[in-house]
């Protein structure tokens, strides 16, 4: 597939996909909402998808667009030796979910990103995260996967490709930081 192939594909899956900005919007005003109840963001993602949760953590804690004030937001996937502790002592699948269940509290909200909603440690993530009453929300991709239903919000990118999804959550998490700004007052 040339490049101009893949522009064009992502341009039909962007066309796709306009119809799912008011669920955009509304989950913008959901994360602006848990913060200014003095809630946090809680993200997490395998791969490139916990690259884009750190990347939603880090602008959230750091900056997006303009200074401001920092905002709670922990990505779950940033300690190395967290991770691994808790994937030697109970397995991969509860990497996410211990966090949680530490980290958590019912005035959070939970941010999920995968490209297919299917991996297991996502899965046992959002089962925890609504047995503690923390609201989630999912950007997904092909389909949506088990995913979709845990999730109190579910965002699904239209396609099969992992890259057409990756680059539109993307897309999604900037839109969110300039709404969270906005809805905040913050810029």
């Amino acid at each position: 597939m040339t490049i101009l192939d893949q522009l064009e594909e992502l341009r039909d899956v962007l066309g796709q996909f306009r119809a799912q900005v008011p669920a955009v919007e509304e989950a913008a005003k959901h994360l602006a909402a848990t913060l200014a109840a003095g809630g946090k963001i809680l993200t997490c993602g395998n791969g490139g998808s916990a690259a884009d949760a750190l990347h939603l953590a880090e602008e959230l804690v750091g900056r997006f667009d303009k200074d401001r004030r920092s905002l709670p937001a922990i990505c779950l996937c940033a300690d190395p030796t967290l991770l691994t502790c808790i994937a030697n002592d109970f397995g991969f699948d509860r990497v996410f979910s211990r966090q949680i269940e530490g980290l958590g509290s019912p005035a959070d909200t939970l941010v999920v990103f995968s490209s297919s909603g299917n991996s297991a440690n996502l899965v046992t993530a959002l089962e925890t995260a609504k047995a503690r009453g923390i609201r989630s929300i999912a950007l997904l991709g092909k389909g949506g996967g088990r995913c979709a239903a845990l999730a109190d919000r579910s965002i699904i990118v239209p396609g099969t490709r992992t890259a057409r999804a990756q680059e539109i959550h993307t897309f999604i998490l900037h839109s969110w930081l300039s709404e969270i700004e906005r809805i905040l007052g913050l810029v």
